[in-house]
């Protein structure tokens, strides 16, 4: 079978190894870092351990896939996996806070109108029913079958059902972007409308700008469930990286790839940065589009998809909070500190404004023995979407600490030390320029929220990960692993799982 040259160890990357051996093809993966896992990585001090990417896994059945198709082992086998309860506590600007159950929508509804009043709960709804649409109408194209060769029909095409609006005897036009849904059709309250959008913002999705289809990503977490691995996220890299050793994957780390081999018109290969040659015939990229490119002298073969180019996503800034006492009874998971200026957010994020007073921060106590040196301390993680290549001042870092104090707010006087991860932190460790983060694949939008084709304008070479169709976030990065091994296996007629 197929000598494989896999490029990057990243769950993406990893995930396509592991299938192709299990298909009795022969992947190398080089890894220019002495680790594995990319985005999902961790730190460890003083016995306290967090999460450096996500905190939390949004459907696991991508993973429970792997695991069956690559070792018929359950994934609950491998890793211990719990449901948080609830899904996520939410402060908002005003004071107002809510628990919103995990994967009971019904129960969503009760907490809204409990929390935001009498009919919040309705409107919240009767707006999921219109992302189940979308959800159903895109579910297979953007995230179950290899990029359409019309992909323009996706680009064109929103998934999202239209509600027109009518005023007397004016008829007005659908909502078109996550922002008019919050307009019209949740009634322009400011609390349901951050809650929408900070799905958005934690995909550096601009709401404004964002497609109606992005209804979707509220609808796969309160539909398919928040979940929470025992150790942390890097557990489940562990296990993968794992499964691929024991389906003798071959892993070289410190092997910096310096060029992509062509010959006769295709990928035969890589070159090191030692000045070493890795024959293949086929090579897997799991890097930015950069990084790619600049291993092809320039050449781009990713496409015609006008997906957003590095610099245009937004990165992330991190804080590892290491604290002293224990964490109280009754403490959720996950807390969204909602920001205290929408538009001054929005403008910073995406326009090149100014830095909010306190932007929208999403706060992990997460509870875990295994995260904290004994039961008399707790770990927490504070996340925030910064534009990329931000500098980080001290300025930043406070005002972020500032917003965590809504969700722990006797924070200064248990802080023991904090870490900062900055955008330039997530470059070093993705090579993704900026520290960019890229999102799942959307459609609408003219295309700009789709991502290139896993295979590429040079036969042989594919691409995978994050930055590759389907897009960003965990469960994407797994997916693309199986539409490339997929593709490799089975030719350009695989469609994808069935």
């Amino acid at each position: 079978m197929a000598r494989i040259a896999v490029i990057g160890a990243g769950m993406g990357a990893m995930a396509a190894a592991a299938r192709l051996a299990v298909a009795g093809h022969r992947p190398v993966v080089l890894e220019r870092a002495s680790t594995y896992g990319g985005a999902v990585g961790a730190i460890e001090r003083d016995g306290f351990a967090f999460d450096t990417g996500p905190g939390l896994l949004h459907l696991p059945a991508v993973y429970r896939d792997l695991f069956i198709k690559t070792g018929k082992e359950p994934l609950e086998d491998l890793i211990g996996l719990t449901q948080v309860e609830p899904a996520v506590r939410h402060v908002f600007a005003d004071g107002t806070t809510t628990d919103l159950p995990n994967a009971r929508r019904a129960g969503v509804a009760e907490a809204l109108d409990a929390a935001v009043g009498e009919g919040a709960g309705a409107r919240w709804s009767s707006f999921m029913n219109r992302a189940r649409e979308a959800w159903d109408r895109s579910r297979r194209p953007l995230l179950e079958e290899p990029l359409w060769p019309n992909w323009q029909v996706l680009a064109e095409r929103e998934p999202y059902p239209a509600v027109v609006r009518r005023r007397l005897l004016r008829r007005d036009s659908a909502a078109t972007t996550l922002a008019e849904i919050g307009a019209f059709e949740l009634g322009g309250d400011p609390r349901l409308v951050a809650l929408l959008e900070q799905y958005a913002l934690a995909y550096g999705l601009d709401p404004r700008t964002a497609p109606a289809g992005a209804a979707v990503l509220p609808y796969m977490e309160q539909t398919f469930g928040t979940w929470a691995v025992t150790g942390g996220l890097r557990a489940l890299a562990d296990a993968v990286y794992a499964r691929c050793l024991k389906r003798k994957v071959e892993f070289r780390f410190g092997a910096a790839v310096s060029r992509i081999v062509e010959k006769d018109g295709r990928a035969a290969g890589v070159e090191l940065a030692d000045g070493s040659v890795e024959d293949a015939e086929f090579v897997v990229a799991g890097v930015a589009p950069g990084v790619l490119d600049g291993l092809l002298s320039g050449r781009s073969v990713r496409g015609e998809v006008p997906a957003q180019s590095e610099s245009a996503v937004p990165a992330r800034m991190t804080l590892h909070l290491a604290l002293r006492g224990a964490r109280p009874e009754g403490t959720a998971h996950r807390t969204v500190v909602h920001g205290a200026d929408r538009d001054a957010e929005l403008a910073w994020l995406f326009d090149g404004g100014a830095p909010p007073v306190r932007p929208t921060v999403t706060v992990l106590r997460p509870g875990d023995a295994a995260q904290v040196p004994d039961a008399g301390h707790e770990a927490v993680t504070a996340t925030v979407a910064v534009p990329a290549h931000a500098r980080v001042a001290e300025a930043d870092v406070e005002s972020v600490l500032a917003a965590v104090e809504r969700a722990v707010p006797d924070l200064r006087e248990r802080l023991l030390w904090h870490e900062v991860r900055t955008p330039r932190d997530i470059a070093e460790a993705t090579g993704a320029a900026g520290g960019a983060v890229p999102a799942p694949a959307l459609a609408a939008a003219q295309g700009r929220l789709l991502h290139p084709a896993n295979s590429t304008g040079m036969p042989g070479l594919f691409t995978v990960g994050g930055w590759s169709h389907p897009g960003g976030g965990l469960p994407h990065a797994g997916m693309s692993g199986a539409l490339v091994a997929g593709l490799i296996v089975e030719g350009p007629e695989f469609r994808g799982s069935q």
